[in-house]
Order: C-alpha cells, then sequence, then structure tokens
C-alpha cells in the first residue's frame, strides 16, 4: 500500500479488478481460477471431492467444495489475504480442476479413493501441488497414496478434533473404510510415516496403532500455535509434508458446520496462526474436509474455510519456491 502522504495511487482491491469481480457474481471457481484438467505448467490445483458417504454422523460434507469455492471469491477479493504479503495468484500459476463426480450406491467409497487417487495422481505427476476440498475425511485415500508414489513416505500433519485411528480391518463382519479409518489405514499401507507425523487439537482418547505424535487440545493451547508448529516442523523434518485439515478441529463456537462439533478446541485465530508458522515444511499436497454447509448459520465455517485454503496453498507455494531455489 502506498506510505501516508504518498503522490502513488493506493493498490486497487482485488474485487475492482477486471477478471475477479465482486464476490456475488460470475461462476464461481476457486479465486476465479480458471477450471481446466489441463495442468501443465500449472504451479497449485485445487481438486474438490463432493462425497460424504464415509460419514458417521450428519450428511451434507458434498455440498463443501461448492461452499469453498463460493466464499473463496469473497476470501481472495482483497489481496494480499492476511497474514500472507503477497498475491497468491500473481506469484503462482492457479487452475481449478473441477470435481470427482461419484454417484452415490453400493460401491461408491471404494470409487471415490480409485477416482480420487486417480485425478490426484495426474495433477501431482505434472508437477503441480494439490489441494483437494472436501467432503468427509475419507477423501484423503486418494491424494495421499497418489502423493506417497511420488515423493515416497509422507509426514502427515492431521487436525481435527478426532484422531481418526480406528483400524478397518479390525471392524467387525469384513474390512471397513469411513471417515475414521484414514490415519491407521494410510500408516500400514506405508505411505505415512508415522514417526514424522502429529495430529493437533485432539479431544478423543482412542487407541494409537500407528504411533503419530499426538498433541491433544488443552496441550497444543497451552503450548500455543508458534511453539506447537515449531515442535511439528521438527518432528516432520525436511521430507515431503501432508496437511490433512478437518474443520472440526476448530471449537465449533467458531467452525459450527461440521458433521461431527466437539466443544473443547482452537480459535479460528489460532488454527490460521499455526498454519501461518509452519511455513518452513515441504508440503507437497494437502485437504480440507468436513465442512457442512447444511449445519453452518451465516455460512461462518465456509467463510473459514475458503480463508484456510488460502492458507495452505500459500504454505505450498512457499514449499515450491524453496524447491526450485535448491534445484530439487
Amino acid at each position: 500500500m502506498a506510505a501516508a502522504g504518498s503522490n502513488d495511487p493506493p493498490a486497487q482491491a482485488a474485487f475492482l479488478a477486471a477478471g475477479h469481480g465482486p464476490p456475488f457474481t460470475g461462476a464461481a471457481t476457486f479465486n476465479r481460477a480458471e477450471q481446466t484438467q489441463d495442468v501443465d505448467g500449472a504451479d497449485l490445483v485445487v481438486l474438490g471431492v463432493p462425497f460424504d458417504l464415509g460419514a458417521i454422523n450428519r450428511p451434507g460434507a458434498r455440498f463443501g467444495p461448492r461452499a469453498i469455492r463460493q466464499q473463496s471469491t469473497y476470501a481472495g477479493a482483497l489481496q494480499p489475504i492476511y497474514p500472507w504479503d503477497e498475491e497468491l495468484m500473481k506469484a503462482f500459476r492457479l487452475v481449478d480442476y473441477g470435481d470427482v463426480v461419484v454417484v452415490p450406491g453400493a460401491g461408491a467409497v471404494e470409487s471415490m479413493i480409485e477416482q480420487t487417487e486417480t485425478a490426484a495422481g495426474a495433477i501431482l505427476n505434472r508437477g503441480a501441488s494439490l489441494l483437494t476440498l472436501g467432503g468427509d475425511h475419507t477423501l484423503p485415500y486418494g491424494p495421499v497414496r497418489a502423493a506417497a508414489q511420488k515423493f515416497g513416505p509422507l509426514a502427515l500433519v492431521h487436525l481435527d478434533s478426532h484422531q481418526d485411528s480406528l483400524d478397518g480391518d479390525a471392524m467387525p463382519g469384513r474390512p471397513m473404510i469411513n471417515h475414521g479409518t484414514f490415519a491407521t489405514g494410510l500408516a500400514k499401507e506405508g505411505h505415512i510415516d508415522p514417526a514424522r507425523s502429529a495430529q493437533l487439537y485432539i479431544r478423543t482418547l482412542m487407541d494409537n496403532p500407528a504411533g503419530y505424535t499426538i498433541h491433544y487440545a488443552e496441550d497444543a493451547r497451552q503450548l500455543g500455535p508458534e511453539e506447537l508448529a515449531a515442535q511439528v516442523r521438527a518432528l516432520a523434518g525436511d521430507g515431503p509434508v501432508y496437511i490433512s485439515l478437518d474443520l472440526d478441529a476448530v471449537d465449533p463456537a467458531f467452525a459450527p458446520g461440521v458433521g461431527t462439533p466437539a466443544p473443547g478446541g482452537p480459535s479460528s485465530g489460532e488454527v490460521r496462526r499455526f498454519l501461518k508458522h509452519l511455513d518452513g515444511l515441504d508440503v507437497v499436497a494437502a485437504d480440507i474436509v468436513e465442512l457442512n454447509p447444511p449445519h453452518d448459520p451465516a455460512e461462518v465455517t465456509a467463510i473459514l474455510a475458503a480463508f484456510l485454503s488460502f492458507d495452505l496453498l500459500h504454505l505450498m507455494g512457499s514449499a515450491r519456491r524453496r524447491r526450485a531455489s535448491s534445484g530439487t
């Protein structure tokens, strides 16, 4: 912005610039990015997975990707987005890949995972970084498998009120996959390295068969976002990182529009500060899940999800810049 007393004109808000427009107009791709499956030359790609058949409690997360895209046109109207100091789409080429579309019915969970893995692999193998919008927390199976195939075992940074550590192979009847099994299932498959991984703001007391480092909500909040992020960065080290952000990690006073709300979590500001202080990790892919628009008064959770999506994209962009400067 122009300094006080300067003759330079103030920077125009993005919603006044050509190509963006007011947030209540036009088609809602993520931040007005081009929607295309041609991702050659793209730096950052957004993929939607409108799917909630893995949810155990309240359905409705299938409407999440559309709501996040809608609110991204509001969140992205004033650039740069605090606390980041650069305009994301001036620094990186961002495209919206569209959605993985799965028709509800028998075999839908398996179909969603297969299709999401295929789409994520196509994006990652063309050199882009990937943000996936959910949908329920069954979603990570596809993008984590695709990212691990490209980069090797990943450090998981998992923000959630729940551990999602159910062992689907040990459930009665037959193996099961739902939004409470991914953390154990993907570690058992070898795609996640639990020794480098952490679960943050947890408010459940469950078995931890994979052996993750767990920061329960009360302890995490007492540490504060900066120290918590420092410990996560030290644990993850220099290797590839996948961030999975379940919106019910945030206290329902700030994020009521989720499927399985749990009181006692951090504020929206605390979570954003935590993410900002993760800068320095080699984040290759991320997801944001469990937005449940039918239960979201005044769209407050969708607005938060849009801002958190920008935070995740900035982390991936920053990691890309460091990799480019180091020649890796």
